[in-house]
């Protein structure tokens, strides 16, 4: 919980090194959907079969499943941007070298360096743009989240409009916009430091000895070998123009940007993670099953296509943060296994679909990509009680005090209600104890500090706000320092997996647990669009919460834990 603000801050008002790696998003998410429309020119012009223009899909994936048990271990090594820089690198020449190619053996091999550059950038971009930017944390969440709306929207149409004039339009295009991105990478972003432990190659296939985790990943790999049917394979019996499929593709990917950055926390808020999966799942089997009844149907197929994205979003955004509820590992060492998993499904899918319709018909394929999303319902099933017991646990958790000081005698029988204090690690977190230390005072009720650990999902990939350790550390501070004002004070640390907003619900849920008083925070860092994006967590607590919620002005953050009273001045 962003606790204590100042002014508020817009999300996009950075430093021109997050910029930077911004634009570079961008055009990798561009690259998911952006050789879909020049699939079928591909195979016409260079008299290749749809077997072997799918290996573009497969060497793509599938070296990149395997570049994800890597990709910790490099990091670890030479640091974020370095490996960054490294993948970009990477993505600029193979991208290069599948445009000049001539021979579509020439393009599978160079896929396959583009996706190992792939793999390496996206492993850490986000993890850049959250230590560049000054927006705050969540503010740099919504850059990023943005970044990927974009990026996934504009692949197709990018692709279908280079791709309609030549094949080698949409890989030179890729060269240019990442070597732009290269350069202002080089120049831009500062050194990243090392991580303070060298992860090793192993870590993530063991890690899926885990139950909770290797079910999880296998459901993943299942749905891929679905959403890789339908992603890959459709351009060919839709019979369109390049343009066509890139419009076409275009609706589908604003519709996965949409449902995954903003509908998915709101569907997970309201019926949780497991009953959402079962239901997106489902339908989108139906979706694939509508396919494959249909095929010879292009506005069925062009209908169904679009709608997909809205299931892809979903099952992207869902399936990740299901994955770090249950995982018992560390964050990266999760993500690596996952990965993992998960593409040698997608990779695999395409080519499979491919030799299917060419040995049977066109129907084949897209109803063995129906009955993989079945089969990871089953698997999901599976893994329900682990999901179910993480999400439970999540929500009901209550950190012993970190420090704890005999309760105030209140008027009435029974101790005093607290107030709950909702800090962060930023400095402005002073004021707003001492706003907390002011009312406490006059009110004659003890306080409790509240620090919420964030692990925010955005679509494919999450990134803590900070550490446990750090989070006690400081909350143990507060504590201390309000004791030593006289006030009865205890401290709690909570873990939240998800968006921005659950910080908001979780607050409240303890709140409500604790028989808060009062809720003190401090200003909403974000608003307009800029919120919406975030699902603010203060507008998650003030509708959620049982009690009354202060909101500290930014005026009082002058003030400090040394003389309260001036946090509530002005």
């Amino acid at each position: 919980m962003s606790a204590g603000h100042g002014a508020r801050v817009s999300p996009f008002r950075q430093p021109k090194a997050v910029w930077a790696v911004a634009f570079a998003c961008v055009v990798s998410f561009m690259g998911i959907g952006l050789v879909d429309p020049i699939l079928p020119a591909l195979a016409k012009q260079l008299k290749a079969s749809p077997s072997s223009v799918e290996l573009l899909f497969t060497s793509y994936l599938v070296v990149t499943a395997v570049a994800m048990l890597v990709t910790g271990w490099v990091s670890s090594r030479i640091g974020a941007k370095r490996t960054m820089v490294v993948g970009l690198m990477l993505i600029v020449a193979f991208s290069a070298l599948a445009g000049a190619s001539g021979s579509i053996g020439g393009i599978i091999g160079f896929r396959a360096g583009w996706g190992l550059g792939n793999a390496l950038f996206i492993a850490t971009s986000l993890a850049v743009i959250v230590a560049s930017a000054s927006g705050g944390f969540a503010g740099a969440i919504v850059l990023y989240e943005t970044a990927l709306g974009i990026g996934i929207g504009l692949g197709p149409l990018v692709g279908g409009e280079l791709g309609g004039i030549s094949w080698r339009g949409p890989f030179f295009g890729v060269t240019v916009l990442m070597s732009v991105s290269l350069i202002a990478t080089v120049l831009l972003v500062d050194r990243t430091p090392r991580p303070p432990r060298k992860t090793s190659i192993v870590e993530p296939l063991a890690a899926l000895r885990h139950r909770g985790l290797a079910i999880m990943s296998a459901t993943a790999l299942f749905y891929n070998w679905g959403f890789f049917t339908l992603l890959a394979y459709t351009p060919f019996p839709m019979h369109l123009s390049i343009r066509q499929l890139g419009y076409v593709f275009t609706g589908w990917g604003a519709l996965v940007a949409v449902f995954a950055v903003l509908v998915a926390p709101r569907l997970q808020g309201r019926f949780g993670t497991p009953a959402t999966l079962y239901v997106n799942l489902f339908l989108l089997a139906a979706d694939l099953a509508v396919i494959a009844v249909f095929t010879s149907s292009r506005s069925v197929l062009v209908v169904a296509v679009i709608v997909s994205g809205a299931f892809v979003g979903l099952n992207n955004t869902l399936t990740t943060q299901a994955v770090m509820l249950v995982s018992p590992v560390e964050r990266p060492v999760a993500s690596a296994a996952y990965g993992f998993v998960r593409f040698i499904g997608g990779g695999l899918a395409p080519y499979v679909a491919a030799r299917l319709a060419a040995h049977f018909n066109v129907h084949v394929p897209f109803y063995l990509g129906a009955g993989a999303v079945v089969v990871g319902i089953g698997v999901l099933s599976r893994g329900h009680s682990l999901l179910l017991a993480a999400e439970r646990a999540e929500q009901e958790q209550v950190a012993p005090g970190l420090y704890a000081a005999p309760p105030i005698a209140s008027r009435e029988s029974g101790p005093a209600r607290p107030i709950l204090v909702a800090v962060d690690g930023a400095p402005t977190a002073n004021g707003v104890c001492a706003a907390g230390a002011e009312l406490a005072i006059a009110l004659g009720a003890p306080v409790e500090v509240l620090h919420v650990v964030e692990t925010d999902v955005a679509m494919e990939d999450a990134v803590d706000a900070g550490s446990p350790d750090a989070a006690s550390a400081a909350v143990t501070e507060h504590v201390e320092q309000l004791a030593a004002l006289g006030v009865t004070a205890a401290g709690h640390v909570l873990r939240v997996v998800g968006d921005h907003g659950d910080v908001g619900r979780r607050i409240a849920s303890f709140a409500e647990h604790r028989r808060a008083r009062m809720v003190v925070v401090g200003t909403p860092r974000h608003g307009g669009f800029a919120g919406l994006l975030d699902a603010s967590a203060s507008a998650q607590l003030i509708r959620h919460a049982p009690c009354d919620v202060h909101v500290v002005s930014p005026r009082a953050f002058v003030g400090d834990l040394s003389a309260p009273g001036e946090a509530m001045m002005g």
